[in-house]
């Protein structure tokens, strides 16, 4: 009895942090010596239990040593998983592989993408109203025409090229066509509250529609030209921290090792937050990122509110 409550005690105790096995190998040793367990019960179950003990005992002890000595059967697998991207060799070789084409430096992407929305955009401001637009008319889509120019002569492929004027060039070009939109909302705006607009309820919808979609447009710019530092910033891989969180990097063994967020992916984060007010699928992770997110929401809201709800009234 007194061995049954102390061989568990002292499993739960472990005075001078001994294993549990010497109090278990000590109370069998004194029941042997003492009468309680014949020697040859002790030598039967002994036979039996032999192999079951030896087989993990030939497997763990030698991974124990190998462990002490710096290099146990678990450190490859263990290093491998606890190693940041970023201390990943930038080479050729397979372990290039492992890092997500965001991460790393790439040729990359394409202007096209880029230069036919702001084509799109210098046709929806030449299709407004000359009302609701800063004269001259032609003025600001000609300006923004000579920069996309600018732009495309000088880095026609892949927008890869690190330059000062040309990332000035990139960014003035989105700040005038804000600006266009911006002047063309608050002139909308300033007429239907003193009443001058509202004759028809398809061509108010019509300038409406035209300047949504080129808020759409133009703070898919600005995010496109801000997150990482800008795509020359982004393929060169200046920055590891993301400032949109794209589901495709939450979920890296779902998409292509080469996958990487372009125009598009920022054209069409704008266009669902501009439709739900909110993020959807990708997440503003920086503050300017909240706030030109909060500032689009913004204007969607003012735009639907009062012109859809003013095309409505006309239409009843």
């Amino acid at each position: 009895m007194v061995l049954l409550v102390a061989v568990p005690a002292g499993a739960v105790v472990r005075p001078f942090r001994l294993p549990e096995a010497v109090m278990a190998v000590s109370a069998a040793g004194i029941a042997i010596a003492t009468g309680p367990i014949p020697p040859a019960h002790a030598r039967g179950e002994a036979e039996q239990l032999g192999p079951v003990v030896g087989f993990p005992t030939a497997v763990l002890v030698p991974a124990h040593c190998c462990d002490a000595a710096g290099g146990g059967i678990h450190s490859p697998c263990d290093a491998y998983a606890e190693t940041p991207y970023d201390t990943y060799p930038m080479t050729d070789s397979p372990q290039k592989a492992k890092v997500p084409a965001w991460r790393r430096p790439t040729d990359g992407e394409h202007r096209w993408q880029v230069a036919a929305v702001i084509v799109l955009i210098i046709a929806a401001q030449l299709a407004e109203p000359r009302r609701f637009t800063i004269h001259p008319h032609w003025l600001l889509p000609a300006v923004e025409g000579t920069f996309l120019a600018v732009l495309v002569l000088s880095n026609p492929g892949r927008i890869n090229r690190e330059s000062v004027a040309l990332r000035a060039a990139s960014l003035t070009l989105a700040a005038l066509a804000s600006l266009a939109n911006a002047w063309s909302l608050a002139l909308l705006i300033a007429a239907l509250l003193e009443g001058h607009e509202g004759g028809s309820a398809g061509a108010l919808l019509l300038v409406a529609a035209g300047i949504w979609g080129t808020n759409v447009a133009v703070f898919a710019l600005w995010y496109w030209e801000f997150d990482r530092g800008g795509p020359v910033a982004r393929a060169h891989a200046h920055r590891a921290q993301p400032d949109f969180l794209f589901p495709q990097m939450q979920a890296q063994e779902l998409v292509s090792g080469d996958w990487e967020p372009a125009f598009f992916d920022y054209l069409y984060v704008s266009c669902t937050n501009a439709t739900a007010f909110s993020p959807t699928d990708t997440m503003p992770m920086s503050r300017w990122a909240k706030l030109l997110m909060l500032m689009q929401s913004a204007v969607s809201i003012v735009t639907v509110v009062l012109v859809v709800a003013r095309a409505v009234n006309i239409m009843r």
